[in-house]
């Protein structure tokens, strides 16, 4: 099977230089070869946003709308195709895959609402006979480069909000798992956006660093690694652009002693193996505190030892991904961890790209387990005294995605979201993703930029403030009519 770029409302038909191979995790069996963008395609995608751009931009909000109304009609009826196609080329097991779909709903239900978020405000009188209001106003021509774990709710973070706005899009998907994009193009087109709005580029750096040079592109949102996540803002807004670049996490999971341990083994166990722990906000360090750590370590291992592989927990995405997952399994063990549940015994039928959960206790932060961002089924357990070393622990690893704490103390809680530096916070929740109204982003290593993904951040990212001052002379009268007034 083919898979190539969608530009003008339609896939595209030259002949790719480049393309790669894209794998069923599954079985390890080929499924399909995806076209690889070259800098010719690049311009081709990036002119048709821009020729689009001018009508978009003037639609109306309410012609707007009904189009994001219409998509979202259309995401919730043909949800679990899509979810087929993410299982198929990521490897999430089918459950999985609907929740990621149903995630990504809310982004498009809150980009929905953008003639209330568009709203400016209005001075009267500022000064005498003088009023100031503002407005917003879209980039133009914006691009989103996505990652491969979450091949539909990344983009779908990104892309509703961008379009609601009034900008022209084009979408560089990861060339691991790139049907669904296609999949979500299509589904545009048939909700009414109209050809050039949004386009669909495959391929690898060539294509994205085509993208973050382009005089015509005016912002770039990124999803992925933090190494990657400073190349793109740095590239990027070397170029002039506006950018926001996501990149890498490592998630903390606090349990204090007087935590329900059961509640918190349940949870470590779902943030850390739930998608093969392909996730930025993953849970894989859990910092027991006090000693509780021997009763939560065994919950722990008897809860990883039940997981079925190919229903709880599918395959990774690649061997090569795989193979280094594993190479972490082996260092954790030459570095002296203590590994409790060895993922690598975990044998499946067939010649896929799977590898079981793995748990190391006593792990310490001089250890690779700990200080790399591993993005597989890896969870450490690091021992601490005390909540403040807890705190220490957390606020001294580069990344600030995600965090949570585990315990009945509210006072505790509420300290330890006041005191923690990182961007997202759960209190029992084990990975706090916000909802679709408000934002999602971290600090420190793991976010690039000043502006955070989907809700207010989204809007305000994908537009621009303009200050408008008017004075007038006496009001001349226009004349009757009867018709209604119209918003069209």
């Amino acid at each position: 099977m083919r898979i190539t770029h969608w530009i003008s409302g339609k896939p595209w038909t030259g002949t790719a230089e480049r393309s790669g191979e894209v794998f069923d995790p599954a079985t390890g069996a080929v499924s399909g070869r995806v076209d690889f963008a070259g800098q010719s395609e690049v311009d081709e995608a990036v002119a048709a946003a821009a020729a689009a751009f001018p009508g978009w931009r003037d639609a109306s909000l309410a012609a707007r709308s009904a189009v994001l109304f219409e998509f979202r009609a259309l995401l919730r009826r043909r949800g679990d195709d899509l979810a087929a196609i993410v299982s198929a080329e990521h490897g999430k097991v089918a459950d999985d895959a609907r929740g990621e779909v149903a995630r990504a709903l809310e982004a498009v239900e809150f980009a929905c609402g953008i003639p209330h978020l568009l709203k400016g405000g209005f001075s009267e009188n500022a000064s005498r006979g003088v009023d100031v209001h503002s407005i917003r106003q879209p980039l133009g021509v914006v691009a989103v480069v996505s990652p491969f774990n979450f091949p539909a709710m990344v983009p779908l973070w990104f892309v509703p909000a961008a379009v609601a706005c009034g900008n022209a899009v084009v979408l560089k998907p990861s060339e691991k798992d790139p049907s669904a994009a296609n999949f979500l193009a299509g589904l545009w087109a048939e909700a009414g956006l109209p050809d050039g709005v949004l386009n669909v580029l495959h391929g690898d750096k060539a294509a994205v660093d085509g993208l973050l040079t382009h005089p015509d592109v005016r912002a770039v949102s990124f999803v992925g690694s933090t190494p990657v996540a400073r190349h793109v803002y740095e590239t990027g807004t070397r170029a002039g652009k506006r950018v926001q670049a996501l990149g890498g996490a490592k998630n903390h999971m606090v349990v204090l002693p007087d935590a329900d341990l059961d509640l918190a083994a349940d949870a470590a166990v779902s943030a850390g193996f739930g998608s093969a722990g392909e996730r930025c906000m993953a849970i894989s360090v859990v910092v027991a505190v006090g000693g509780i750590a021997d009763d939560l370590v065994g919950r722990i291992a008897t809860r990883v030892d039940a997981l079925r592989m190919g229903e709880d927990m599918g395959p990774l995405v690649t061997a090569a991904h795989r193979d280094r997952v594993a190479s972490y399994v082996d260092a954790g063990v030459a570095e002296g961890a203590e590994l409790v549940v060895d993922g690598r015994r975990r044998a499946v039928d067939g010649s896929g790209f799977w590898l079981g959960p793995t748990l190391f206790d006593r792990v310490r932060p001089d250890m690779s387990v700990y200080t790399d961002e591993i993005f597989g089924p890896v969870l450490s357990v690091v021992r601490v005294p005390s909540y403040p070393a807890a705190v220490d622990l957390v606020n001294a690893n580069p990344y600030g995605n995600g965090t949570a704490v585990f315990t009945a103390d509210g006072g505790a809680a509420r300290r330890f979201q006041n005191e923690i530096e990182v961007g997202m916070v759960g209190v029992n929740v084990p990975i706090p993703v916000p909802v679709g109204y408000y934002s999602f982003g971290g600090w420190k290593d793991s976010l690039f930029g000043d502006t955070h993904a989907y809700g207010p951040d989204g809007v305000h990212f994908f537009t621009r403030t303009k200050v408008v001052t008017t004075r007038w002379p006496d009001p001349s009268h226009g004349g009757v009519d009867l018709g209604f007034p119209r918003t069209v």
